[in-house]
């Protein structure tokens, strides 16, 4: 990598702290060996070396998310502090290119007595910004935090939620070309924290760099580029996600007498492994995938679904607010929505059932070859599947001026318990290509219900059948 590309460059980064058995050995350190080294005799310590963090080297591109895992006490938030310019490094250097936010322990620069406008203004100011930006930027930290009128109280009277959203709200709302995230991505509910995940992507996608520390192995995976494993203060791997979590993992649940052996094992495959990326890994955009609507049945031969669902139903305070719309280019989506299979509108479903999900395209200008897809993404953003009708022989594929279209994809929720969110997209063909005439990203919400006698783990229910257990006795 030329010295140009990096947003963030670690050289032989270590932090040493010393630590003394008593409160005397401090001014023991302080004095005696100086006199020793006057009367040329060896100096001695009188303080223990703890290393928390040791000769670590990385690099992080503009436009490029790197994660940091590993156990509590590996040295993941000294390193962060170091790179913020808070703490000081005993050996090594952090290069920095361009203006850091971070989002570390939110709210710590708040004054618990001014109000949220007051603390806007001064964390602000903290961030670097002008009174002139800070002006300019004031709504859209208000809109993004949506505390209302809160925000002329003082902050000692908000909840932890609202604190913490106006805490976030400011830093994602100061431009950064790098943003350094802690574990603050659990605030507020599902719609608030897709929102903090879609305006990261965004910062992300505009160039910037961002380093994100998570325990949650899936959100690493889910969001970042590359991913570093540190332990015990030492880096022992780096590579793609899938690679690096894996090894995380295996040294998390390891036995304590084998955590030595497992360390240099991972060592070692980190070497071999490099930071290539898996064969395989990436994403597709499911709105130009070619399937049929109406057409699903969930994976499930011979699944009988009763005609009303007495258990779903339509939470009106259940709205994303992390709803992204492309400009018109000559179609405009309206009323999506999903509805059990007899037509009655719904948002929080019982797992394991089916609905339809159906919006409609009203078109102001000729089109061919149009499509209209979905898309259904996690509360993080990670695209768990979707469908688009078919071009060739689909009804509507060539539409007038004027005309309209409505389409249902059916689907069945074998989803965990949890909040997901639907896209919506209407395409046709173009001299460039398949074209956008609208798009709408997290066009609404939903949630699936607990399921106490669910038997699949992770997010999706492959419908795997009850196991079999065979069980013999050993010879």
């Amino acid at each position: 990598m030329s010295s140009d590309e990096h947003s963030i460059r670690v050289e032989g980064l270590g932090k040493r702290y010393e630590i003394y058995a008593q409160p005397a050995d401090r001014l023991k350190q302080m004095i005696l060996p100086r006199v020793q080294r006057a009367v040329h005799r060896p100096a001695r310590a009188y303080f223990n070396e703890f290393w928390a963090l040791r000769d670590v080297n990385f690099d992080v591109k503009r436009g490029e998310t790197v994660g940091i895992v590993g156990r509590n006490g590996s040295g993941k938030s000294t390193l962060l502090q170091m790179i913020c310019g808070t703490l000081t490094p005993t050996q090594g250097s952090v290069s920095i290119r361009g203006r850091v936010a971070a989002l570390l322990e939110l709210g710590a620069g708040f004054n618990p007595e001014f109000t949220g406008k007051e603390n806007v203004r001064l964390s602000g100011l903290l961030y670097g910004l002008s009174d002139e930006e800070l002006r300019e930027r004031y709504q859209a930290i208000l809109d993004f935090a949506e505390i209302g009128d809160f925000i002329d109280q003082p902050v000692k009277t908000y909840s932890s939620g609202m604190y913490v959203r106006l805490a976030f709200a400011v830093a994602i709302n100061v431009s950064p070309e790098i943003l350094v995230v802690d574990e603050a991505l659990s605030v507020g509910d599902e719609a608030f924290q897709r929102k903090c995940f879609a305006r990261i992507d965004a910062i992300r996608d505009a160039g910037a760099a961002v380093l994100f520390v998570s325990h949650s192995a899936g959100t690493v995976v889910e969001l970042c580029d590359r991913a570093i494993l540190l332990d015990r203060g030492e880096m022992l791997a780096q590579g793609t996600p899938k690679f690096v979590v894996s090894r995380y993992h295996k040294l998390l649940y390891s036995r304590a007498d084998k955590v030595q052996e497992i360390r240099e094992s991972i060592r070692y495959e980190s070497l071999l492994q490099g930071t290539a990326f898996d064969a395989g890994e990436g994403t597709n955009d499911g709105v130009v995938q070619t399937v049929r609507a109406d057409t699903t049945d969930g994976g499930r031969a011979g699944a009988v679904q009763p005609n009303i669902d007495a258990v779903a139903y339509f939470d009106e305070g259940m709205v994303p607010s992390s709803t992204v719309r492309y400009e018109s280019r000559g179609a405009i989506i309206s009323r999506a929505r999903v509805e059990t299979l007899d037509g009655r509108r719904v948002n929080v479903l019982s797992p394991g059932r089916e609905y339809v999900y159906t919006y409609e395209a009203q078109f102001d200008r000729p089109a061919v070859g149009v499509r209209l897809g979905m898309m259904i993404k996690t509360v993080s953003g990670l695209e768990l599947g979707g469908a688009a009708t078919a071009p060739d022989g689909a009804r509507g594929a060539i539409v007038a001026s004027g005309q309209g279209m409505r389409v249902r994809f059916k689907f069945r929720a074998a989803l965990a318990s949890g909040a997901y969110f639907v896209n919506a997209g209407v395409t046709a063909l173009e001299q460039e290509g398949e074209t956008y005439l609208d798009r709408i990203i997290d066009a609404l919400m939903f949630r699936v219900l607990q399921d106490t006698e669910r038997m699949a783990t992770g997010t999706i229910d492959f419908q795997v059948a009850n196991p079999e257990l065979d069980i013999k006795a050993v010879a």
